[in-house]
């Protein structure tokens, strides 16, 4: 016997858009074409439905299997296990089960393995055409700390623009001129091998365009490799070769600024007294650093509830515009900055 899910498929639609269509539901808003698609597999599969108790019917939740695609290591950079805690974290409250979970460059991704999966929440940069080749349902996709062009997908991100303008109005404020940037390369990953595509990180690039603004951009002061701590020591070591050194540096994250700040205690070079450093994230540990370390709080739980909430919408009311959020950051300041001396 048939069934909505049966029917959702061979549609190309949810689960959910089925059984509004079936109920007229008046609020559904689809396109005379999906309308007319869906109630053609209908009739073709003879679909019959099923009678239920009343009063049962009333309190049964419909529950949707999704899947995780990862895209960074959570071991090397908690930012993005309090991600992934946003979302585990609500899934229940949305009848959402997490039912694969798929991390690139170690798991298999095919048409089979994913047929059954209603929905998608990516985490990181992923090309998005070869996840499109092996997952039909394309409109049910979250991206999340990723935003691809002009794509049919809804997209949760952070504000990272306004972020690296307040830091750097900031060191302004404190008299730095001479400001350097430490921060990871951008990289979109294939799920199929290591190939990668560059993209442009806008920390970096909101970095370069306020110091041109400025008058005070030095090619020398970027340096970029890995996002994490052994890169950032590597780097910073880099950064003290140099004849001179800037009397602040912005660190595109905490993990990698651990690493900076270990590099320079090494040297004998203090700070903030000798070079402020101000980085993005929050991680749990800045705040225990010594000095503890000023930093840019992301929102990243509140990132992967918003992801959760979006492809619920998204199963549930069969919605087809593309919503991008971008949630707000807060500047934190501690003991890592201060004045130029």
């Amino acid at each position: 016997m048939a069934t909505i899910k049966d029917i959702a498929e061979q549609a190309n639609v949810s689960t959910a858009t089925v059984s509004r269509i079936l109920n007229n539901d008046p609020s559904l808003s689809v396109s005379g074409n999906t309308r007319k698609k869906v109630l053609e597999v209908v009739s073709e599969l003879n679909y019959q439905p099923v009678k239920r108790n009343k009063a049962k019917s009333v309190k049964a939740k419909e529950s949707y299997n999704i899947g995780l695609v990862l895209a960074n290591d959570e071991a090397i950079d908690p930012y993005f296990m309090s991600i992934r805690k946003g979302i585990e974290s609500t899934c229940n409250e949305y009848s959402l089960s997490i039912a694969s979970v798929f991390n690139i460059g170690k798991s298999h991704f095919s048409s089979a393995i994913m047929a059954d999966l209603e929905g998608l929440i990516v985490l990181g940069d992923v090309n998005i055409k070869e996840l499109q080749e092996v997952y039909s349902k394309t409109n049910n996709i979250v991206f999340v700390d990723f935003l691809p062009e002009k794509e049919n997908c809804d997209v949760v991100i952070a504000d990272f623009e306004t972020a690296t303008c307040e830091i750097m109005n900031y060191l302004f404020s404190q008299r730095h001129s001479r400001i350097a940037y430490i921060g990871g390369k951008g990289l979109i990953r294939s799920i199929h091998n290591r190939r990668m595509i560059e993209k442009e990180d806008i920390r970096k690039s909101t970095y370069e365009r306020i110091m041109k603004e400025k008058g005070l951009y030095q090619s020398e002061h970027i340096l970029l490799g890995e996002f994490g701590p052994m890169s950032g020591y590597t780097l910073m070591k880099k950064l003290m070769e140099q004849e001179s050194l800037p009397t602040a540096l912005v660190v595109a994250s905490d993990p990698m600024a651990i690493g900076v700040i270990r590099a320079l205690h090494e040297a004998g070079i203090k700070v903030p007294e000798d070079i402020s450093v101000i980085s993005f994230d929050d991680i749990e540990a800045s705040a225990f650093l010594n000095p503890t370390l000023s930093t840019v709080k992301i929102p990243t739980e509140e990132m992967g509830k918003t992801s959760v909430k979006l492809l619920y919408d998204r199963l549930k009311s069969g919605r087809e515009v593309p919503l991008k959020v971008t949630l707000p950051t807060e500047l934190v300041l501690r003991d890592s900055t201060g004045p130029k001396a």
